[in-house]
């Protein structure tokens, strides 16, 4: 059985949603609007940069879901989707992931971000599986803590492999993955078909030595089908 993998920020959307709630959250005063926003950002270049204290990161940006209510959470995740996600949607995205669904394949998000924020987007996008970094929860509350290994760079190869042993039939079954960032290069050294998204320029030189295929997922429709190759 075949599995289709998909990074999410900047690949399947046409930005960060990590940042991006970071900065929804200063726009509605739920958090210290000066302080939240530099930390945000220097993190955020952090991350692009392929320097990033994953754990640092998460101390950080898990904290505002222990200090507001469930109530007021599930509020702004909805306001979230509505008036930022909405924006940055692709629909090429959608256009990929139903021709991995019509080919039969498993389609699985695997991201960095905290499943919080992703898992209405994963459900929009109707995938069968999201892999992402899990907020510790106690008695129904975020602690402001990570549970697990963070879906993070090789942390997304072990997070796979762990799925991988629980659904062994995919073990064995060719793996594309579609990735926007050299974060992700150890998953996209690891599958059969790696495909740079829309690369930062690191990926896309990378993707070019290696031979890998590259394609966007924005702009012109008619390039996008050309570049299509299942």
């Amino acid at each position: 059985m075949q599995l289709a993998i998909f990074d999410l920020d900047n690949t399947l959307i046409g930005g960060d949603s990590d940042h991006a709630w970071g900065e929804f959250l200063v726009a509605r005063d739920c958090v210290d609007s000066e302080r939240f926003r530099s930390e945000n950002d220097r993190f955020y270049r952090d991350y692009q940069s392929g320097v990033l204290d994953i754990f640092a990161y998460l101390s950080f940006a898990l904290e505002p879901l222990a200090q507001l209510s469930r109530g007021q959470l599930q509020n702004l995740q909805r306001e979230f989707m509505q008036e930022v996600i909405s924006e940055i949607w692709l629909p090429h995205a959608e256009t990929l992931i139903q021709r991995h669904r019509d080919a039969g394949h498993h389609i699985m998000i695997i991201t960095a971000t905290n499943r919080f924020v992703v898992e209405p987007i994963a459900a929009r996008l109707g995938v069968d599986t999201l892999l992402a970094t899990e907020p510790e929860e106690v008695d129904g509350h975020f602690t402001g803590q990570v549970a697990g290994h963070p879906c993070f760079q090789e942390g997304k190869v072990v997070r796979l492999q762990q799925w991988l042993d629980q659904h062994p039939q995919y073990a064995r079954g060719e793996k594309w993955f579609y990735s926007d960032s050299i974060n992700d290069l150890p998953l996209l050294s690891q599958v059969e078909h790696p495909v740079a998204v829309d690369p930062d320029i690191r990926l896309r030189d990378e993707a070019l030595s290696r031979g890998w295929q590259v394609i966007s997922l924005r702009g012109d429709t008619e390039a996008f089908a050309s570049a299509m190759d299942i």
